[in-house]
């Protein structure tokens, strides 16, 4: 059964509709409209960003390797307007501006999670701390991650800043069909979402609700017992299909896969990022560098699998970790952009900085598992310009930590401080 013809979707929903209603979800409406009248001013104020003076501390560029002892970092309104040492700077530093004194420790550009589900403004504002202040959503139920993208934008000290992927292309949508009046045809559908009318249905209604990237699925998922993850829900048409509607709204394709097979068949059909990809081989490897296609592995997701109670999931997180480590190495010894993403959801946030941890143990050295945190990711994500370099016109985002990342990339699992748009949050 195919989808009856119907209208293309509503934009107009997006803001006094279907998204004011994820925003309840996620608690970002509530957290907005209970700022006092003061308040709500200041937040005005700081939506672009915030003042500050970060001052001294060893300054690591991730793009180059260099390090400035006794940096001085100035940021205004939210962007970095001076970095380098204290002699280069001096003459831009304010004589009014805030100070975080940042002596013998080190400063980074904020970390990138990309692919990490925030659901509620609290999920949001536990990435932030944990060091992650630009993220790439891996999908949510009800457009709540759109929702969050606009609470950053209002109030950055309380979220990421988000490209957001909005609901899951995958056969079967199941509640998320109450999400959205655009999606009630989807209903009626005995074999799901399948079908090409279907298919480009449900990544043109996450268009024209204003998400940044789609998301889709090319195998069955690990975390649930009942799925074998190397079952194949799409193929190389159907997924071809999916990429072609994203296309042609300018949006980029992650795509959720374990499977070999899987994932040769995402990769053929010009997904922008293999998300997980576990079992992903040379052949599939070699033309992810020929097309450009990032890798964003998931190492802490499948590493927490070790540690479930259920003895399935935890023989798979045994199995697999060692498998995608080798994968992770292999596609850094070709050439392949690697990308850190926590995928992190059901509201436990894991640090971004875990993600590089097991970068380093599959065998990067620390800055290029860095990278994967900093420029590699931010240029996935399109923000190559303005994330994951402390440079001037790149935003004021940072992480200030107690030890040498270099020496012991761990330090960046519990950031002393974290700097969002400006605004020192700890």
């Amino acid at each position: 059964m195919c989808v009856e013809p119907a209208p293309p979707p509503s934009s107009r929903l997006t803001r006094r509709g279907v998204i004011a209603g994820a925003a309840a979800l996620a608690g970002t409406s509530a957290l907005l409209a209970t700022a006092t009248p003061d308040a709500a001013a200041a937040r005005r104020d700081l939506s672009s960003g915030g003042d500050l003076v970060v001052d001294g501390g060893a300054l690591l560029d991730p793009a180059t390797g260099d390090v400035i002892e006794d940096a001085v970092v100035v940021i205004k309104g939210g962007v970095v307007r001076a970095a380098g040492s204290r002699q280069q700077v001096a003459t831009h530093v304010p004589a009014d501006a805030p100070v975080l004194q940042a002596h013998g420790r080190w400063i980074l550009p904020g970390l990138v999670d990309a692919h990490i589900h925030l659901n509620t403004a609290a999920e949001a504002r536990d990435a932030v701390l944990r060091g992650a202040t630009t993220a790439r959503s891996g999908s949510t139920n009800f457009y709540q991650d759109i929702a969050v993208r606009e609470l950053a934008r209002q109030m950055p000290q309380q979220a990421p800043r988000l490209r957001a992927a909005g609901i899951f292309v995958t056969p079967d949508l199941g509640d998320t069909i109450l999400a959205d009046p655009d999606l009630a045809p989807l209903a009626r559908l005995r074999d799901g979402v399948r079908s090409a009318e279907a298919l480009r249905r449900v990544v043109e209604v996450n268009l024209a609700r204003g998400v940044d990237t789609v998301k889709t699925r090319v195998n069955e998922r690990a975390g649930l017992p009942e799925q074998d993850p190397l079952v194949q829900v799409y193929t190389h048409e159907q997924l071809s299909t999916i990429v072609a509607a994203a296309r042609r709204g300018g949006k980029g394709v992650l795509c959720h896969s374990y499977s070999e097979k899987g994932c040769h068949d995402a990769v053929r059909a010009g997904i922008r990022s293999l998300e997980h990809g576990v079992f992903v081989g040379e052949h599939t490897l070699h033309e992810m560098r020929r097309r450009g296609t990032y890798f964003t592995p998931t190492l802490t997701a499948i590493a927490g699998l070790v540690d479930s109670s259920d003895p399935i999931l935890a023989e798979r997180g045994r199995t697999y970790l060692p498998v995608l480590k080798r994968a992770v190495l292999a596609a850094h010894n070709l050439g392949v952009q690697l990308a850190a993403g926590t995928d992190s959801s059901g509201g436990k946030v894991q640090p971004i900085g875990r993600e590089v941890e097991l970068m380093r143990a599959a065998g990067l050295s620390a800055l290029d598992a860095i990278r994967t945190a900093t420029t590699g990711a931010a240029k996935l994500l399109g923000l190559e310009g303005t994330v994951g370099r402390l440079r001037p016109g790149f935003t004021g985002d940072m992480v200030v930590l107690d030890g040498d990342p270099l020496a012991d990339v761990t330090v960046l699992k519990k950031p002393a401080c974290v700097v969002r748009a400006g605004l020192a949050l700890r």
